[in-house]
């Protein structure tokens, strides 16, 4: 498991009975997780003395209750990367703070290929993987079938005090959008995409990601230049273990033509396949938020 452990402005504080106490900046959150099925002692006093917890209604949704005032938003920082937080009324804040190892990942593979890179990042919600690539000198095209969640990306990056140069704003369907880019022969070093597990499109299409995951591979797989770097694929869906992602992974690139790359472009493919996830402060033990799958390309 790979732990996103460098976090100033967040903390998981604890985690029991369904719920997770969370630090963000000085705002202290408690939010649902199903995967939290035991019962531990509540010994953080802040259990008590939180600013707003998420309940969830039996018949499906949820609202926030809030027993200290907080603003409607506030800021966070991670490294140089600035953050917009604001609790949405599906339980969200804006920002998966274990997404940050990946992040990381993101800034440090860029840096170092010492050339200057396209990134196409999918599904992109606020942008933590655009901010990350953008730090890192690329140029990104950020895809989201949000209006909302593209405009709050675009107050991230101005926070972190990036210009709009090096970034192309998309708001449309992701799987229409690469269909599109492939009939273009746009190409992209690095492609990142973190699919919701369900959802519908404009036309009400449904996207369902285990049944749907690999054919948006193999698009992706023809959008990709001639020297690519790598792909990142992200998911929550509690139906997919990394194993499974792994899996799905190697086959698809086997009925694809990039296993070729390795012998004529004398480059190496590695897939690096790892659940993520946070310490929780009360316990010492990490905690499993999700499942990330790279596929690598070496020179």
């Amino acid at each position: 498991m790979r732990i996103s452990n460098q976090w100033i402005d967040y903390e998981l504080l604890d985690i029991s009975s369904g719920e997770k106490l969370e630090r963000w900046g000085d705002i202290i959150l408690i939010r649902p997780d199903p995967q939290i099925i035991w019962q531990t002692q509540k010994k953080d006093s802040r259990w008590s003395r939180y600013h707003g917890r998420y309940i969830r209604h039996h018949t499906g949704g949820g609202e926030w209750k809030f027993i200290r005032p907080i603003p409607e938003s506030w800021n966070i920082e991670y490294n140089s990367l600035k953050f917009i937080i604001r609790p949405t009324g599906f339980k969200h804040t804006g920002v998966f703070p274990e997404q940050a190892t990946n992040w990381d990942y993101i800034y440090n593979k860029i840096k170092k290929s010492n050339k200057k890179i396209k990134v196409l990042n999918l599904f992109a919600y606020t942008g933590g993987a655009t901010l990350a690539a953008l730090s890192a000198g690329a140029d990104v095209c950020h895809v989201d079938s949000s209006k909302g969640m593209v405009n709050w990306a675009k107050e991230n990056v101005k926070l972190s005090g990036f210009g709009f140069s090096n970034t192309r704003w998309i708001v449309d369907d992701c799987v229409k959008f690469i269909k599109r880019e492939a009939r273009r022969e746009n190409k992209y070093d690095v492609i990142i995409l973190d699919p919701p597990s369900y959802g519908k499109g404009s036309n009400g299409q449904v996207w369902k990601l285990e049944g749907s995951l690999q054919e948006f591979l193999k698009d992706c797989f023809k959008v990709l230049s001639d020297n690519p770097l790598f792909i990142m694929i992200n998911s929550y869906s509690k139906g997919l273990s990394v194993g499974v992602i792994n899996y799905l992974t190697q086959l698809t690139l086997q009925h694809s033509n990039l296993l070729s790359m390795q012998t004529k472009e004398d480059k190496m493919i590695n897939i690096i396949a790892d659940e993520i996830g946070l310490k929780v402060k009360s316990t010492g033990i990490n905690f499993p938020c999700g499942n990330t799958s790279i596929i690598e390309f070496v020179n």
